[in-house]
């Protein structure tokens, strides 16, 4: 018994070794790199002062170029970077083509410069995670092996670019199952994102946090309470737009009959033209933007309407759909900030900045399904006085948004409401939501009793008139 025991604590104290020096070692070399591609992006940003007109004119050829650069050289960089990724770890083994790495980190960098609505954390995962798929060929890991450091390498990225190693580490184990934590991973990944995000400071990278606590009193009060729920429903409805908006407008360009070089032109000059109209705000990655609803300075935000959310939504929809290369958390940190920063302006004024950083964090678990991380996350961004408004908010818009996802190669394995029928293990793009067959009788017994009273009434009108 007690060499049973010692053996079992002997297999453990080995594997805990293996993963810690492992997850360390990815968590430093994805750190690096990262960090090389956010001061090259940093760069090419700074850049755009050299052009003797506004920069986002070049934007409908930039796409044309990245278009091209990612069919020619790696078509499995396409789109927004995570998609790609949980795609892979769910259908490939977790084994991603090397190219992916600087393909995806030039394709994002062009879009960009140029002023395509995307962001940085999608393509930070998915170097992230070509990285350690590379490691792992390089090293003949097995199937298990290469799964777990692959997603490893997708908390270690997303760690890098968010500056939250904490909330890096469970979003890497959160987006990949609807309802479910890789317990397994949890500590490799853990330690990938510390990691990460050590090296990326020790590199240079500096990151920007908003202590609530110095801007405004956030207490407990029922009435507060009352409207970060109102909130949080208005965010999970906010999500749903954006997971509609972004797939109908890619359907939608798909299905033009015209050469793909064209649509990615025409998608561009598109949003020049908006851009013209509305604002230079909404294009790029609008950091600006989020930063100004997040202070108190209420002069920085005289740009902000109560459409600004739509706008920035409609903006990355054509951006992505056109086939700029890019995350899309950044846009839906953007998209969720205005609108709570809308929805604060209409019903507690008082608090614009708390209802801007719920809107951040509640639309970000409500469109990835990522309710843990996205909780932890306001935490480390915003600080503990959060951390009960925003676990509130980030559930109950996670609720709101329904079986479906930003990311549709997650896979389902919960449902969000008892009243619904669906299937379990299902990608979120197959599901398909229905009522219970017991709801469905209850229904149509109310709906028997309404009809059925209708017609009694209308039967004593007649007699009466008789």
């Amino acid at each position: 018994m007690i060499q049973k025991h010692f053996t079992e604590q002997i297999a453990i104290f080995f594997s805990v070794a293996k993963w810690v020096f492992l997850s360390s070692l990815i968590g430093v070399i994805i750190g690096a790199t990262v960090t090389s591609f956010l001061d090259i992006l940093e760069y090419a940003e700074t850049s755009r002062s050299l052009l003797p007109f506004p920069y986002y004119y070049t934007l409908p050829f930039a796409l044309v170029l990245t278009v091209w650069i990612v069919r020619t050289f790696a078509p499995s960089a396409e789109g927004h970077g995570t998609e790609k990724v949980i795609s892979a770890v769910h259908r490939d083994n977790a084994k991603i083509d090397i190219s992916v790495i600087p393909v995806k980190l030039l394709a994002t960098v062009v879009s960009i410069f140029a002023g395509a609505s995307v962001g940085k954390e999608g393509p930070g995962a998915q170097i992230g995670a070509g990285v350690a798929s590379a490691l792992s060929s390089l090293f003949k890991f097995n199937k298990q092996d290469r799964k777990k450091l692959v997603i490893c390498g997708i908390s270690a990225g997303f760690a890098t670019v968010f500056g939250t190693p904490i909330a890096g580490a469970i979003f890497g184990v959160e987006v990949l199952i609807i309802g479910v934590i890789l317990y397994d991973v949890l500590l490799p990944s853990f330690i990938a994102g510390f990691a990460a995000f050590t090296t990326a400071q020790l590199l240079g990278i500096k990151y920007t946090y908003y202590n609530l606590h110095f801007y405004q009193n956030i207490t407990l009060d029922l009435s507060l309470i009352g409207k970060v729920v109102l909130a949080a429903l208005f965010f999970g409805m906010v999500s749903d737009m954006v997971i509609t908006s972004v797939s109908f407008t890619a359907k939608i360009i798909k299905n033009i009959k015209l050469n793909i070089y064209i649509k990615a032109f025409l998608g561009g000059l598109i949003v020049v033209v908006l851009a013209l109209i509305f604002g230079e705000q909404y294009i790029g990655l609008g950091l600006d933007t989020i930063e100004n609803v997040l202070t108190p300075n209420t002069t920085l935000v005289g740009d902000v309407h109560w459409y600004t959310f739509i706008l920035k939504t409609l903006f990355t929809s054509i951006s992505l759909g056109a086939g700029g290369s890019g995350g899309i958390l950044t846009p839906i940190f953007y998209i969720g900030a205005t609108s709570g920063h809308a929805f604060a302006t209409l019903v507690s004024p008082e608090h614009l900045i708390l209802f801007s950083a719920l809107g951040f964090v509640s639309v970000l678990s409500a469109t990835t399904n990522t309710p843990i991380a996205s909780t932890i996350m306001a935490v480390e961004l915003f600080g503990i006085d959060i951390a009960h408004y925003a676990a509130l908010g980030a559930v109950i818009s996670f609720l709101i948004s329904g079986h479906r996802s930003i990311f549709p190669s997650q896979i389902l394995a919960m449902k969000k409401s008892e009243m619904l029928s669906v299937k379990i293990g299902e990608e979120v793009e197959n599901i398909t939501a229905n009522l219970e067959e017991k709801e469905k009788n209850k229904i149509n017994q109310i709906k028997n009793r309404f009809y059925t009273k209708r017609e009694m009434l209308k039967k004593r009108k007649w007699n009466r008139k008789e």
